[in-house]
């Protein structure tokens, strides 16, 4: 810190070498401030035991000869006070500057001051905050793939074009709104359709046809947990048929499931809201089973009854769902079902890895492990199930921000 201070010192003298010379003597004496005759801010006693690298003498020039400058004309003042012409704190105003402007035509010259015109602060009218109390997601997607091959292609083949399609609409309750609710909403649809060259009854086939809408509606008990009611349900749209057969698979409403339950949910999102964790216990639940066309279709492929048209179960589930968003581009979720009544276990497990390529590319794998003890026996599967998709294409996104 002293060094900075003798370096300013130095510099000060260099500046005051520049402005002492002999007519410094001869300009009006200003007072400045009360000081005695040994006063000096040049005054180097502070910056003892400092010393240049360099020969300084120079230095010690301009110190002496800025200080018997200084001190010449302090004593003219003090001696001679009728000749201080100025006060620092009353010097006269600055010369003000003008505007000339001529007028040819009336062959005048005028000088004015400038007018100052003081800002004017204009109010800006904000735009009102929208509060938004739902929050709605939506992605929709459009996959395929596509293959030709000629009469002639030495391995043989088929021809053939699928297309996936994909709508996911979510419209939740805005808990930064409020904060002791939950109410999340899902709606989620896929249709897969094949063509079906091999096929001598029909030109495409259904490979994929799943509608499913799950609510949940809660109030917070502590925490991330709340007392919360849920229902699930789903089924599909088309009719779809086993390979050159008129034999029926499944049909609107067959099968259809409907789960109502009632318990407690846990709901996490981490602070920049890449994982998103919620799970649903529900200790009582009820189950409904629907096979509507029970004319061409058998009900116990479904878990109900010969004969019937619905089956209703009393028992428990647990619904778990993930989300997270590994990196900008790489995205998981999953779906985790399971219901009992004590008898008899239903399961579902979804899993979709979302790769995005550009905002509107993506590839997706999809994966469905399901496990239904209500189903017939499989020698080879037994109880189990398993799809799995790969699929490329085309995505739109829209969300509702908060």
């Amino acid at each position: 810190m002293k060094k900075i201070i003798f370096f300013a010192m130095c510099l000060t003298a260099v500046t005051a070498v520049a402005q002492t010379s002999s007519d410094y003597l001869l300009m009006p004496l200003v007072f400045e401030h009360q000081q005695t005759l040994n006063d000096n801010v040049l005054d180097n006693t502070s910056a003892t035991g400092l010393t240049l690298d360099a020969n300084d003498q120079w230095l010690q020039n301009a110190i002496a000869q800025s200080r018997h400058q200084n001190d010449a004309r302090y004593r003219a003042m003090v001696e001679h006070p009728q000749l201080v012409a100025y006060n620092v704190n009353s010097l006269p105003e600055p010369p003000k500057e003008y505007i000339l402007t001529s007028s040819p035509s009336q062959g005048m010259l005028t000088i004015e001051a400038p007018q100052v015109v003081a800002p004017i602060d204009s109010v800006i009218d904000e735009a009102p905050v929208k509060i938004h109390n739902w929050l709605h997601i939506f992605n929709g997607s459009v996959h395929f793939t596509q293959a030709y091959i000629s009469d002639n292609w030495y391995q043989g083949g088929e021809n053939n074009l699928n297309v996936l399609a994909d709508i996911k609409w979510e419209c939740n309750l805005n808990q930064a709104v409020h904060p002791n609710w939950l109410f999340n909403n899902m709606m989620n649809y896929k249709l897969g359709v094949t063509t079906a060259s091999g096929d001598s009854l029909r030109r495409y086939h259904i490979n994929e046809d799943n509608f499913l809408f799950t609510s949940q509606l809660g109030y917070k008990a502590v925490k991330h947990w709340y007392y919360s009611a849920m229902l699930n349900f789903k089924t599909q749209f088309f009719n779809n048929y086993k390979p050159n057969s008129d034999v029926m698979t499944a049909a609107f409403l067959s099968p259809g499931e409907l789960n109502i339950g009632i318990g407690m949910t846990y709901d996490y999102k981490n602070a920049d809201q890449t994982k998103t964790l919620t799970v649903a216990i529900a200790p009582l639940s009820y189950n409904l089973k629907i096979c509507r066309d029970i004319d061409h279709l058998d009900p116990v492929n479904f878990g109900i009854d010969p004969g019937h048209h619905t089956k209703s179960t009393f028992g428990s589930n647990i619904e778990a769902k993930w989300f997270w968003k590994i990196n900008p581009s790489i995205t998981w979720s999953s779906r985790f079902y399971v219901f009992t009544n004590y008898q008899y276990v239903q399961g579902d497990w979804e899993n979709t890895f979302d790769f995005s390529i550009t905002r509107h590319l993506n590839t997706k794998i999809f994966t469905h492990l399901r496990y239904d003890k209500s189903h017939p026996y499989h020698d080879d599967w037994r109880y189990w199930q398993f799809k799995e998709i790969l699929s490329f294409g085309i995505v739109y996104r829209f969300a509702t921000s908060e």
